[in-house]
């Protein structure tokens, strides 16, 4: 199946309060087929920056992260499944406007109850899992705090410890794109670049995390060749200080 996906032939699934339990249902049912997790959150932003002295570059950016995170709340999660191929074909309803806040006053998921059933999914402390991102620090962040209900670590390397449980194995494409012959740029340009159409709308968790899949399926097919593990567990902006890792 080509990469190029239209609106015909996969869309967006929509999961509120009231069809949590039979969409984590089906998660359960596809992970170990569809082992690939393409993720991406909707988030409000950076409101503050830290005060201080810091060592390095990371080390500024993960307080930065670790701040913001913990002042604020995850507004939408998306998740995209797939095997070593392509995206399923989930089809439902795919919602054609923003964010739309005031449905998510009125039937929003509960954080506790949705991370009971994602503990339990078999997506997270499952080393098969492929989890696919773009630079995602932020993305992480907030999941990490809805699956522990605490406060991130307060050093970097007590937030990639708990990665490494949580989300063994993990991809950042704009990580990779640092051995793709100078690829830059956000995720849309990359999409543009490598011709991968968008399904949805921008800025849409769903949607968002859909393009990622896709466009992780023709950044590996293009440039890469054989097993990626050696690129895994590198989050764009962290871990990583004049190319040695520091976690």
């Amino acid at each position: 199946m080509s990469l190029f996906l239209k609106d015909d032939s996969i869309q967006i699934r929509e999961v509120w309060n009231d069809n949590l339990e039979s969409e984590m249902a089906l998660i359960r049912e596809i992970v170990d087929d569809f082992p690939f997790v393409a993720m991406d959150t909707e988030f409000p932003g950076i409101v503050c920056r830290p005060v201080g002295t810091f060592k390095t570059n990371t080390e500024y950016h993960y307080e930065t992260l670790r701040t913001n995170v913990n002042l604020l709340k995850m507004i939408q999660l998306g998740l995209t499944f797939s095997d070593e191929k392509e995206p399923p074909d989930l089809r439902s309803r795919q919602q054609q406007s923003g964010i739309d806040f005031a449905e998510n006053n009125r039937n929003g998921v509960d954080s506790r109850r949705f991370a009971e059933l994602l503990m339990s999914s078999g997506i997270v402390l499952n080393e098969n899992v492929r989890w696919v991102t773009f630079h995602s620090g932020y993305d992480f962040g907030y999941l990490l705090k809805l699956l522990t209900c605490q406060d991130l670590p307060e050093t970097q390397s007590g937030f990639f410890e708990m990665i490494r449980v949580y989300f063994p194995r993990v991809y950042d494409i704009k990580h990779l794109m640092k051995f793709c012959n100078s690829l830059h740029g956000g995720l849309n340009k990359l999409a543009e670049l490598l011709e991968v159409e968008r399904v949805g709308i921008c800025h849409q968790a769903g949607s968002d995390s859909l393009l990622t899949s896709c466009t992780f399926r023709k950044l590996q097919e293009n440039f890469f060749i054989g097993s990626m593990e050696k690129y895994s567990g590198v989050l764009y902006g962290l871990g990583v200080e004049n190319g040695q890792s520091v976690h």
